[in-house]
């Protein structure tokens, strides 16, 4: 049985929610979230470590008892230990979490001071007015937890891209040694690089004597067989996810393709042009009368229909039509046009590779500049740096960039946004950085104005460069923080200030909309990895598929300039 990290991280991201639910010790539900986050990024199947009688307390940040519980999931499936906490936390509670503006703090607090157990009470509270007083909520969140309580419907959340995305690579490569196999490949959001994915769809050619649907069926970590047949079956996984496999003919396999990769409203748009043609487009071919005149290659499909090839991310029916029609399609950015990045953490604050290993890591990327962004002090779980401490490791970088060859280690820092826009540290250790990455960590529930107002006058100050994950969201965790981004977008071009776009794959800060939004206004984008270990620098390629799903060009983004004239783009610095 085959456990990937992503269902390591999953158990131990509910198991701390559980905990902090329970009330255990904060450090305690911070050390099972960290593990959460360091067998996530790991390179490697933390399962492949296990197989080879690998310490896994070697590893920066899991100790003896951290490991021997990796070890039991990995070789089990289960940890015992959540499964006692799940036995001793009420139900009711539990459900609680599936409620899109709760997290395990409000779940507790609704449940310490209101006695609050299921989503009728909730209900029941809300509509009573009794949560508006409550600390952390107020009565914009009171409206918000009755919306989401109108339109609830329990289901499995959407997985994160980053969670399927090993999943998806073992079943291509476990189909593709089937006999008589030819084209394996994941269609569906999947292949539009959707930030969250709600199943797959995978398509394949094969000779009519091939086992692939067999081979399919007993894929290791199928849990239930939902349809067997010749040309389609479908399973679901031990993770929930469910899985569809279609075997199409060669001459079918472009129209599929795109059948199966475009958005229903992408699909609709292009079948519509076909009919204007006299055509019928379907997952079979493009047909004119009853003979097939295309469906081989997606390039095929398109140009019947008078269209040039429209890549996967823009499929969404969001103007790509229109744009392809006026020859007004975007260039998209590629991960080769990265040349740095601009937002990282070390061993000085919460990350897990001191300042020369995350330096030789970028540097084996090819990378010509790294930022070091450490927390400042307001982020005290995370051992924020102070002015004293900020200026040691300026003098650490410099050191380090004297021995350095092919790489710049930019001095940079994670500065809080305090409740009343200011910044967490004075203008005089600010100015002595090449960069300053401004965040929002604390009082996310703000009213949306004085939310806005907060970031706003955060930007007036002359040290402030880029704006860190402007909304806050952690995708199936927190909803974005309120605010009107647009203004705050307008506000950044009239300082000189940029926002990021935060390529952790719980975040994906900005979302693909407010790329677009931001490239329509003129505003570049900073596509970071707020990287806490040197793995994580390859998180970057999720930040480019946001980036290319929001229409970005290499031309929007800040760092795919040289630092020279990146340099140049940051008056303030």
């Amino acid at each position: 049985m085959t456990v990937h990290n992503a269902d390591v991280a999953r158990i131990f991201d509910r198991l701390a929610d559980l905990l902090e639910i329970d009330g255990a010790n904060p450090f305690r539900v911070r050390a099972y979230r960290d593990a959460a986050r360091i067998v996530g990024d790991l390179p490697h199947e933390v399962s492949a470590l296990v197989a080879a009688g690998k310490d896994l307390s070697e590893l920066h940040g899991i100790g003896k008892d951290l490991a021997g519980k990796i070890g039991e999931i990995v070789e089990t499936g289960h940890l015992e230990l959540l499964e006692e906490t799940e036995r001793r936390i009420p139900e009711g509670l539990l459900e609680l979490l599936t409620l899109g503006p709760l997290g395990p703090k409000r779940v507790k607090t609704l449940y310490d001071q209101l006695g609050i157990k299921s989503l009728g009470d909730l209900a029941a509270a809300a509509k009573a007015g009794k949560i508006h007083d409550l600390r952390g909520f107020g009565p914009n969140m009171e409206q918000r937890l009755l919306d989401a309580l109108a339109h609830h419907v329990k289901e499995e959340p959407r997985l994160l891209l980053a969670a399927v995305e090993s999943v998806a690579q073992d079943l291509v490569e476990h189909l593709s040694r089937a006999t008589g196999v030819g084209n394996v490949v994941v269609a569906g959001s999947y292949r539009r690089r959707k930030e969250t994915v709600g199943d797959l769809d995978i398509l394949a050619t094969a000779a009519p004597e091939s086992d692939v649907m067999d081979r399919f069926v007993a894929f290791e970590e199928v849990e239930d067989v939902l349809g067997h047949g010749r040309t389609r079956s479908t399973v679901r996984l031990r993770s929930g996810l469910q899985v569809d496999l279609r075997v199409v003919p060669a001459e079918s396999y472009g129209a599929a393709l795109h059948y199966f990769t475009g958005s229903k409203a992408h699909n609709i748009a292009v079948r519509s042009r076909g009919v204007e043609r006299g055509l019928k487009v379907n997952e079979y071919g493009v047909f004119k009368d009853d003979a097939q005149i295309a469906g081989r290659t997606e390039e095929e499909v398109y140009a019947k229909v008078g269209l040039p090839y429209i890549a996967p991310e823009l499929r969404e029916n969001h103007g790509e039509i229109e744009a392809a029609l006026e020859g007004r399609l975007p260039q998209l950015i590629t991960l080769a046009a990265i040349k740095g990045d601009l937002h990282a953490h070390t061993t000085e604050t919460d990350g897990r590779a001191t300042l020369e290993e995350m330096a030789e890591g970028a540097r084996a990327k090819g990378y010509e500049y790294l930022a070091i962004t450490d927390h400042s002090q307001r982020v005290a779980m995370a051992r924020g740096l102070d002015a004293r401490r900020l200026a040691r490791q300026i003098k650490a970088i410099d050191r380090l960039n004297e021995r350095l060859d092919g790489i710049v280690i930019l001095k940079g820092i994670e500065v809080d946004i305090l409740e009343d826009g200011s910044l967490d540290l004075p203008n005089t250790i600010l100015k002595e950085l090449d960069l300053r990455v401004c965040s929002v960590h604390y009082n996310l529930n703000l009213p949306p104005d004085r939310q806005t107002e907060r970031i706003i006058r955060a930007m007036d100050n002359r040290y402030c460069d880029i704006i860190g994950h402007p909304t806050g969201r952690l995708l199936n965790k927190r909803e974005p923080f309120e605010i009107d981004l647009e203004r705050i977008m307008r506000a950044a071009l009239e300082r000189g200030c940029f926002l990021e776009l935060n390529a952790q794959p719980d975040r994906l800060d900005l979302n693909d909309a407010h790329c677009r939004m931001a490239k329509e206004l003129g505003l570049k984008v900073a596509i970071s990895t707020d990287a806490h270990s040197v793995a994580n620098l390859d998180l970057m390629r999720f930040g480019i598929d946001q980036a290319r799903r929001g229409w970005l060009e290499p031309n929007d983004v800040l760092n795919t300039r040289s630092w020279p004239h990146l340099k140049q783009l940051l008056p303030r610095a």
